[in-house]
């Protein structure tokens, strides 16, 4: 099993679990569709194919298969059901607030590693629950998850506007040294989890040649994973996705950020 986290764009919120590795699908739609006419589909006896209509575009979707287990060794989330983690993957698959009449999924990123970082909407989820208690109450949940890839551009164009917009780096921005703290990036993936509730038993758990993301170093440090643009841009890095372990970021106080912002 890997830890694996999706974070909400509107809101900033983290959401971790496991994965099973084995059982990601990646599959990609073409943008085609069998040719129409008024009266039907065109074709005939002789032709070989059906006609196609080149539409353009397409769909890639992923299929995830994920683990929610209350019972697992060094686990620190105290719940009686664990639906009441399961449940905000739910809620992604609803209509968020209406926007010209019409409710629209929230967009999410799937974070896996250093190689998976993926923007996309929660097309359907399904939910097995096991090991339930007396009162009821499910203590394990293999939950599977349909996620439509959208690109950066796509999610720009349908307007989700963040509702906690998050302040932009000034270029004159000039805080004191001693307000700035040093940050270690760690070898090895970690916060993946919900408040971190689940520790790897040993090394090898861990994936090899992994490190931390800005984003878990900003969730980490501001509370909100969605800071990690401030802490690229304070210290020039041109590629988020390779940091290596033992490099040293600059990480300024969020009070001077927003106030410069202001």
């Amino acid at each position: 099993m890997e830890r694996v986290a999706f974070l909400i764009d509107k809101t900033g919120d983290r959401l971790g679990c496991m994965l099973n590795p084995e059982t990601l699908i990646l599959r990609r739609h073409a943008g085609v569709r069998a040719r129409q006419s008024a009266s039907g589909p065109l074709t005939g006896a002789a032709l070989k194919n059906d006609p196609l209509l080149y539409t353009g575009g397409g769909m890639t979707e992923l299929i995830l298969d994920l683990l929610f287990d209350l019972n697992l060794s060094g686990s620190s989330v105290e719940a009686e059901d664990v639906r009441s983690l399961t449940r905000p993957l739910f809620e992604l698959a609803e209509g968020a607030a209406a926007v010209d009449g019409y409710n629209e999924p929230p967009l999410v990123r799937f974070v896996w590693g250093k190689y998976w970082n993926v923007l996309g909407v929660v097309a359907a989820v399904a939910e097995r629950l096991e090991q339930f208690t007396a009162s009821g109450a499910a203590r394990r949940s293999w939950l599977r998850m349909r996620l439509l890839s959208v690109t950066e551009k796509s999610a720009g164009e349908q307007d989700f506007t963040p509702s906690a917009p998050i302040p932009e780096l000034p270029d004159d921005l000039d805080i004191p040294p001693e307000d700035v703290q040093v940050h270690e990036v760690l070898g090895g993936s970690v916060s993946d989890t919900t408040d971190e509730d689940i520790e790897p038993e040993s090394p090898e758990d861990e994936p090899a040649g992994s490190s931390e993301r800005l984003d878990e170093i900003a969730h980490r440090m501001y509370g909100d994973c969605r800071y990690w643009r401030i802490i690229a841009g304070f210290n020039d890095i041109e590629s988020p996705l390779e940091l290596s372990a033992g490099l040293l970021l600059r990480v300024p106080p969020r009070g001077a950020i927003e106030g410069a912002s202001a």
